[in-house]
C-alpha cells in the first residue's frame, strides 16, 4: 500500500512534464559532488534538482530523498537507500533558456556515472556540503571534470547546517581543488537562521519568505544603499570591490575597463556578468554561490548561474567535429545505455551537430556497423517523452539500436564518416588512413572488487548469463567472466556497494534468485626484473606453414598504466629491422600484447606498471593477422613467467570526520590495519583524519567505523593507487584467493 500511494503521489506530481522548446538557447549541465559518507549526505544533488524542477514549473511540489519520492531518483534501490545509483537526465525551462540536467551519483562505487555524465554535458554545477567543504570524493570528480575541460560553478549547499562556514570553503576549495573562486554570495544568517543571500553582483539582498507552503517559491530583493543598511552595504561594497580586482587578474577586457575608469566602483552588473561568463568559460576561475536547497533557500539564484556563467552548446567547439558540422552531417556520442523492460535497450545521445529523426538508420563509426534506431525520445528521469526529431546540442534517447555500446561515434551513414575522415586528413595533413572519425569514448575505470555469483537452481543459469549481459551493456564497469578452474560466474566492480546493487537488481528486475560469494580484492601483477627472449611460432594451416619470429623484451615501470603500448626497439639494427614490417603486422602484434597482459602468470590477475619492447619481427609470406597476434601474446607470457611476477594491491585515500574523544581509536585501528595517517586537521568542533589503507583492509568499514565510533562518524573514500605488496601481505593475499597456505 505504502509503495502505491507513492506511485500515485509520483503520477499526481508529474502532470505538468513535457518537452519545453524555449528558443535555440540551451544549457547543458550535470551535478556533481560527495556523497560517499552518510546515506543523509545524498540529499545535496538531487533535492537542489527537485527545487529547480519547482521552480520551473515542471513539478507541482518536491520529493524528498529521505521520502523516497523524487523524480530523478526512480529505482527501487535509490528510494530504499536514500542515495542516487544511476545518472538521470531530464529537460526544463528557465527563463526562456532550455536546460537539458543529468543528475549524477555521488558514491565513489559508481563513479562512472560522473565520468559518462560529464563526457556528454558543456558544463557541471558541482555541489559541496558547506560544513565539510571539499571531501575526497569532490577530489575525484573535479579531476574527472577537468580530464574533460569541463566549465563549472561551485554551489555551497546545507548554509542551514550547524558548522556551515562559507569562509572556510573558500580557502579550502583555493587550497585542496588548485582552483580560483569568486564569491559572489554573502550568506544572510547562519545555521538555522540562515535566510538569504547578498549577491555581490547586483548589490542586492535576497530574502526567502519562511512560509513553508511556497517551497522557496516567494523570496524579495532589495537593492542594498547607504541609508538603510549603511553596515551591510559597506561590507558588501568592499567584498564586492575585492571580487572585481580578483576578477580582473583573470579577464583582460575587465582589466581594460578599470585602468580606463580608473575606479572598481564603476564597474555594472552586466560587466561583471560578462567578465564572470568568459572567467568560466576559459576555466581561470569558479564562480562559487551558496543555499539551503533543503530549506528551499538560494536555488533560483543558481539557475540564474547557470544560465549567465556556463556555457551552452554554441559555446562548446571541438575541433574534431568540424569534420562532421562541415557538412552538416550528423555527429553524436553513445553516452548510456539502459534496459526497458518494454522499450528493450535505450541509448542516450549527445548530438554534437546535425540531427536525429525517428526511425532513421544510423552508422556506427566504432563498431562499423549500419543499425536502424526505432523510437526517439527526450527523456524526463525514467519518463519519456516521444518526439520526431532532435537537433544539435540536445541528448536524444533511441530504442532499437542493439549493437550500439558506451562510447560509440554515431552518425548517418557511411557517406558522412568518409568525408569527415578526408575532412581531418586534410587538416592535419595526413593519409586517409591515418586518421579514425571517432570521438574520444568514456574512460572505462578498472575494478577493485570480484566475487563468485550463483543461482539457486541450474535451471536459471542461461538467465543469469543474460542478465549480467544486459547489466554490463547498462554499466561497463561491471565485468563477468566465466573460471574454467572453479566452474563459477565472477563478477567484478566499484566496491561493495556497487556489486550489492548489482545482486538486487538481479532480484528484483529478473526475478532470480541469485547469491554472491566472499567480497575478494581485484590485484593487479607486474615483473620485477627486465628481461628480453625471442620467440617462433612455426605451424601449418590450412595448407599454408604460418611463421612468425619476435624478439622482445620486459622491465618494470610504475608510471606505466592503462593501456600499454609496445614501443619500438631504439638500436640502429631494431630500428631497420622493424621499419620493413607491414603496419596491419604490429597493430596485430599490439592485439596481442594486451590479450597477453590481461592475465598474469602469477594469479591470472591484469599485469600493469611494466614496459614492453618489441626488438624484431619476422612474418613470413601470407601468415595470417591473427598467428602474429597469437605470437605476441605467447611471447609476452613466456617473457612473464621468466621474469616472474608480483602482486600490487589497490589503495584508498579516506577522509574521516569524527568527534575528537574517538580519535586515539580510529588512528589506532588505522594502525592495525596497514594504513598511514596522511592529516589530522580541525573542522569546527570536529577532527578530520585523512588517512591511506590498502583496500582489502577496508572490507565492512562502514559498520567497523559505525562501531568505533557509536554512529557519529562520516568518511568518503577516493581511489588512490596501485601499490607493489610485500612478500609477506602477497603470501596473504595468494592463500585468500586460492584457498592454499603458502
Amino acid at each position: 500500500m505504502c509503495r502505491m500511494n507513492q506511485h500515485l503521489l509520483q503520477i499526481c506530481r508529474r502532470i505538468r512534464f513535457g518537452y519545453y522548446p524555449c528558443n535555440n538557447l540551451q544549457r547543458k549541465i550535470g551535478s556533481i559532488g560527495d556523497n560517499s559518507g552518510k546515506e543523509y549526505k545524498e540529499k545535496c544533488k538531487t533535492t537542489t534538482t527537485e527545487r529547480m524542477l519547482l521552480y520551473a514549473g515542471v513539478i507541482r511540489a518536491p520529493g524528498e530523498v529521505h521520502k523516497g519520492d523524487t523524480v530523478m531518483d526512480y529505482m527501487e534501490q535509490e528510494r530504499e537507500r536514500g542515495i542516487t545509483i544511476v545518472s538521470a537526465s531530464i529537460t526544463f525551462p528557465w527563463h526562456g533558456h532550455r536546460i537539458n540536467l543529468i543528475d549524477t551519483p555521488g558514491h565513489v562505487d559508481f563513479t562512472l556515472e560522473v565520468e559518462k555524465a560529464l563526457r556528454a554535458l558543456d558544463g557541471a554545477v558541482a555541489i559541496l556540503d558547506a560544513s565539510a567543504g571539499v571531501e575526497a570524493q569532490t577530489l575525484t570528480v573535479w579531476r574527472q571534470a577537468d580530464r574533460y575541460e569541463v566549465p563549472r560553478i561551485i554551489y555551497l549547499n546545507k548554509m542551514d547546517k550547524v558548522g556551515a562556514n562559507f569562509k572556510t570553503c573558500i580557502e579550502d576549495i583555493e587550497k585542496k581543488l588548485k582552483c580560483k573562486p569568486l564569491q559572489l554570495h554573502i550568506p544572510i544568517g547562519a545555521g538555522k537562521e540562515f535566510k538569504g543571500v547578498i549577491d555581490l553582483v547586483s548589490l542586492s539582498k535576497k530574502e526567502w519568505s519562511s512560509n513553508q507552503n511556497s517551497f522557496g517559491a516567494l523570496y524579495s530583493t532589495k537593492k542594498l544603499d547607504n541609508k538603510s543598511d549603511l553596515d551591510t552595504w559597506v561590507e558588501a561594497s568592499k567584498k564586492r570591490a575585492d571580487l572585481i580586482d580578483r576578477m580582473a587578474d583573470l579577464d583582460e577586457k575587465l582589466a581594460n575597463l578599470i585602468i580606463e575608469r580608473e575606479s572598481l566602483d564603476c564597474i555594472s552588473s552586466e560587466e561583471m556578468n560578462g567578465a564572470l561568463r568568459r572567467i568560466t568559460l576559459a576555466r581561470t576561475g569558479v564562480p562559487v554561490l551558496c543555499g539551503s536547497s533543503y530549506r528551499n533557500v538560494g536555488v533560483q539564484p543558481l539557475l540564474d548561474a547557470i544560465i549567465n556563467y556556463l556555457p551552452s552548446p554554441a559555446d562548446r567547439t571541438y575541433d574534431f567535429v568540424q569534420s562532421y558540422a562541415a557538412n552538416n552531417d550528423l555527429c553524436s556520442l553513445a553516452f548510456k545505455i539502459q534496459n526497458d523492460v518494454q522499450r528493450g535497450p535505450l541509448t542516450y545521445v549527445r548530438i554534437y551537430s546535425g540531427q536525429i529523426e525517428t526511425g532513421q538508420k544510423i552508422y556506427n563509426v566504432s563498431r562499423e556497423k549500419t543499425e536502424k534506431s526505432g523510437r526517439l525520445y527526450v527523456a524526463h528521469a525514467d519518463e519519456l517523452n516521444e518526439i520526431q526529431s532532435l537537433s544539435e546540442g540536445n541528448i536524444a534517447v533511441l530504442s532499437g539500436l542493439k549493437d550500439t555500446v558506451t562510447g560509440d561515434t554515431i552518425t548517418s551513414g557511411v557517406t558522412a564518416m568518409n568525408a569527415a575522415r578526408r575532412w581531418l586528413a586534410k587538416k592535419q595533413g595526413v593519409t586517409e588512413s591515418e586518421v579514425a572519425p571517432i570521438l574520444a569514448g568514456v574512460e572505462i575505470p578498472d575494478p577493485v572488487f570480484f566475487c563468485s555469483i550463483e543461482t539457486a537452481s541450474l535451471a536459471y543459469q542461461k538467465k543469469l548469463e543474460q542478465a549480467l549481459e544486459m547489466l554490463q551493456r547498462e554499466d561497463p564497469s561491471l565485468k563477468v567472466k566465466y573460471d574454467e578452474e572453479t566452474s563459477q560466474t565472477i563478477v567484478s566492480g566499484m566496491g561493495e556497494l556497487h556489486l550489492e546493487i548489482v545482486l538486487e537488481r538481479i532480484r528484483t528486475e529478473y526475478g532470480i534468485d541469485v547469491s554472491l560469494g566472499d567480497l575478494q580484492v581485484a590485484y593487479k601483477e607486474t615483473t620485477h626484473s627486465e628481461i628480453t627472449d625471442t620467440f617462433i611460432l612455426e605451424k601449418m594451416l590450412a595448407g599454408t606453414k604460418q611463421f612468425v619470429k619476435m624478439t622482445m623484451s620486459v622491465k618494470p615501470d610504475l608510471s606505466a598504466h592503462g593501456v600499454i603500448t609496445l614501443e619500438k626497439g631504439i638500436s640502429k639494427e631494431s630500428r631497420e629491422q622493424l621499419s620493413n614490417v607491414w603496419a596491419i603486422h604490429l597493430k596485430a602484434a599490439q592485439r596481442g600484447v594486451t590479450s597477453a597482459l590481461s592475465s598474469g602468470p602469477l594469479l591470472s590477475f591484469p599485469v600493469t606498471c611494466v614496459r614492453l619492447c618489441l626488438h624484431s619481427l619476422e612474418v613470413g609470406p601470407r601468415t595470417s593477422e591473427l598467428m602474429v597476434a597469437a605470437a605476441a601474446s605467447q611471447c609476452v607470457s613466456q617473457l612473464l613467467r621468466k621474469g616472474g611476477t608480483r602482486l600490487m594491491e589497490p589503495f584508498m585515500k579516506l577522509e574521516v570526520i569524527i568527534e575528537e574523544r574517538y580519535l586515539h581509536a580510529v588512528i589506532g585501528d588505522f594502525s592495525q590495519h596497514r594504513s598511514d595517517i596522511i592529516e589530522v586537521s580541525e573542522r569546527h568542533d570536529l577532527k578530520v583524519v585523512l588517512a591511506e589503507s590498502p583496500l582489502s583492509e577496508l572490507r565492512g568499514y562502514s559498520k567497523r567505523i559505525r562501531i568505533l565510533t557509536s554512529g557519529t562518524a562520516t568518511f568518503s573514500m577516493e581511489f588512490s593507487c596501485y601499490k607493489l605488496m610485500s612478500l609477506q601481505d602477497q603470501r596473504k593475499a595468494i592463500t585468500e584467493v586460492t584457498g592454499i597456505e603458502m
